[in-house]
C-alpha cells in the first residue's frame, strides 16, 4: 500500500513506473486514492460523483491485463478524474446543474473512449461552475469546491473540481474544459499545471457545449510531462467532430523528455506590454512574474517586448460571442429533449418557465439573456457581428506577435485565489480571466504553470506560455525547462 506522503508526490510518470515494476497494483493504487478522497474531499468537495465499485472493477481488469503481459499503455491502471460536462457512458453528466440532476450519459465522449483504450481508470465526476459558466466554482448548483491550499478560498473555475482534485492528491491527473481560461485559471489558483490545446487539436465530441467556437478539452496534472502524456492520448483527428483538425498526436511526451536538462538559448520570448500595465494585476503576482522573467533570461532566452494592441477589448468580445453561442446551445434544455420535465406544467410556456426558471442558476440565466439580446433583431450587427470582427483583430495581434517571438510569456491570473464571496459583482469576477480569454478567441494554445507564491496570501501564482496554433511541441519543451529551474520545485498544499 502506498503511503499518504508518497501519494502527495505521485505524478503520472512515477505511478506508471510503480505499476511497471509491480511495486503496486492498479487496485492498490486506486484504493489509495479512494482512501485519500474519503479523507479530504469532505472539505475540498472536488467530486460530485464517485462510483467506488466501478473504479475498482476497472482497476482489477487492468491488473489482469498486466499479469498477462497485455497492458494497453504505460498508463494502464492509473486513475483520471473527468469534469462533469464530459460524457462517460452510464455515469452522471449534470454539468453541475439542477436541470440535468438525474441525467446519465448514454455514450462515451471521444476523449474518454481514448483514455479507456489506453487503460486509464475513469475516477469520478468533478465539480464545476454550472454549464462551465464561472471563474470560481461558486456557481455549481450542488456545492462549492474549496482550494486545497486554503479552504476559505476558491479553486478557480469553471474546472475548479478538476484542478482541486489534482492539487489535493485525490487523483494524479484530470480532464477539464477551457472556454475562456477554465483550465488555466483554476490550475494557477491551485498550484498545478493546466494545458489548453489548440482549438481542434482535441475532439469536442461528447463535451456539453457552452460556446462551441471557444470550448476545448485539456488535461490538468502535477507536471508538464503529465499534461503532455495525456494530450498524446486524447489528441488527434476525430471524424465525429466537424471542427477536429487533421493533426496526429502521440509525440508530446517525447518532446518534453528530450528537453529535460536543456536551456533556452535561441528562444525568443515575447512579453506583452499590455499584460503588465493593467491596474488589476496585484503586487504579489507581478513580483513572481518579474522573478520568472529573470529565470528565463538566465536560461538563455531572449526576452523582447511585444504588443497585443486589442487586449482591452478581449473581455467585451468574449462576453458577446460566448453568451451568444451559449444561448443557442442551451436552447436544447427544454424539458422535452433534455432536462428535468415538471409534471405539473399545463402548457409549453408553463413548461419552460417551471423547468428553465428553476433549473438554471443565476449566472447561466444571466448569460442566456445577454446572448439572446446580442443575437436579436436590430442588435446582431451592432454587437455580435462587430464582436466577431474584433475577434479577428485579436487573433491577428497574436499572429503578428509570433512573427517576432517563438513563445509569449504572461501571467495566468491578475491575483492569487480569492476568498469565497469576495467577487460578488459579476464584472469583478469576469476580470479574473483577463489574461486567458484572448487565447480562446485566437484559437491558439497555452499552458499554465505554477511559478511562485504570493507572499501576501501564501497562495500559488501561475504563469502562462502561449504558442502559435499547433505549437504545443515548442511550448511544452520551453515549459519543461522552466519547470526544472523555477524557484519552487514542488507545489504541495498542507491539506
Amino acid at each position: 500500500m502506498i503511503t499518504p506522503d508518497a501519494l502527495k508526490k505521485l505524478d503520472l510518470a512515477s505511478a506508471s513506473e510503480l505499476l511497471e515494476k509491480r511495486e503496486i497494483s492498479s487496485v492498490g493504487l486506486c484504493e489509495a486514492y479512494l482512501a485519500r478522497t474519503n479523507e479530504v474531499d469532505g472539505n475540498v468537495k472536488a467530486f460530485l460523483n464517485i462510483d467506488r465499485e466501478n473504479i475498482l472493477s476497472q482497476a482489477a481488469e487492468s491488473d489482469k491485463r498486466r499479469l498477462e503481459g497485455k497492458e494497453l499503455s504505460p498508463y494502464d491502471g492509473i486513475p483520471i478524474a473527468i469534469k462533469d460536462c464530459i460524457s462517460v457512458s452510464g455515469q452522471p453528466c449534470t454539468c453541475a446543474s439542477k436541470i440535468l440532476e438525474n441525467f446519465k450519459s448514454p455514450y462515451d465522449s471521444t476523449v474518454v473512449k481514448r483514455l479507456k483504450e489506453k487503460g486509464l481508470v475513469i475516477f469520478g465526476r468533478t465539480n464545476m461552475d454550472e454549464f462551465a459558466m464561472g471563474s470560481s466554482c461558486e456557481n455549481s448548483a450542488y456545492m462549492k469546491t474549496a482550494n486545497p491550499w486554503d479552504l476559505s478560498r476558491v479553486p478557480g473555475g469553471s474546472s475548479g473540481g478538476s484542478a482541486a482534485s489534482v492539487a489535493a492528491s485525490e487523483v494524479p491527473v484530470s480532464l477539464g474544459s477551457d472556454t475562456g481560461g477554465s483550465i488555466r485559471q483554476p490550475a494557477a489558483f491551485c498550484g498545478v499545471t493546466g494545458l489548453k490545446p489548440t482549438y481542434g487539436r482535441v475532439s469536442r465530441y461528447g463535451l456539453v457545449a457552452f460556446a462551441s467556437s471557444l470550448d476545448q478539452i485539456g488535461p490538468i496534472g502535477h507536471s508538464v510531462l503529465d499534461t503532455a502524456a495525456i494530450l498524446d492520448i486524447i489528441g488527434g483527428h476525430d471524424p465525429l467532430d466537424s471542427t477536429s483538425l487533421p493533426e496526429e498526436s502521440g509525440t508530446f511526451a517525447d518532446a518534453v523528455r528530450k528537453s529535460s536538462g536543456g536551456n533556452l538559448k535561441g528562444v525568443k520570448i515575447g512579453i506583452p506590454k499590455e499584460y503588465f500595465n493593467i491596474d488589476a494585476i496585484e503586487p504579489g503576482v507581478k513580483a513572481v512574474m518579474e522573478e520568472s522573467v529573470n529565470i528565463l533570461q538566465a536560461l538563455g532566452a531572449e526576452t523582447i517586448e511585444i504588443s497585443l494592441p486589442h487586449t482591452e477589448y478581449a473581455i467585451a468580445v468574449y462576453y458577446i460571442i460566448a453568451t451568444a453561442e451559449a444561448s443557442a446551445n442551451l436552447a436544447r434544455f427544454d424539458g422535452i429533449r433534455y432536462g428535468v420535465r415538471p409534471s405539473d406544467a399545463s402548457d409549453l410556456n408553463s413548461l419552460y418557465f417551471k423547468m428553465r426558471g428553476h433549473g438554471f442558476g443565476k449566472e447561466v440565466k444571466r448569460r442566456i439573456i445577454l446572448g439572446t439580446y446580442v443575437l436579436s433583431s436590430g442588435y446582431y450587427d451592432a454587437y455580435y457581428l462587430r464582436g466577431q470582427k474584433v475577434r479577428t483583430l485579436i487573433r491577428n495581434d497574436f499572429m503578428n506577435a509570433f512573427q517576432k517571438c517563438d513563445i509569449i510569456f504572461a501571467p495566468a491570473t491578475p491575483s492569487a485565489a480569492f476568498k469565497f464571496g469576495e467577487k460578488s459583482d459579476p464584472l469583478q469576477m469576469y476580470l479574473a480571466d483577463i489574461f486567458t480569454i484572448a487565447v480562446n478567441l485566437a484559437g491558439t494554445c497555452a499552458i499554465s504553470l505554477p511559478a511562485g507564491i504570493d507572499k501576501a496570501t501564501s497562495m500559488p501564482v501561475g504563469m502562462q506560455f502561449i504558442a502559435p496554433p499547433l505549437g504545443e511541441h515548442k511550448m511544452l519543451s520551453v515549459s519543461k525547462i522552466f519547470e526544472e529551474n523555477r524557484g519552487i520545485k514542488a507545489f504541495i498544499p498542507s491539506l
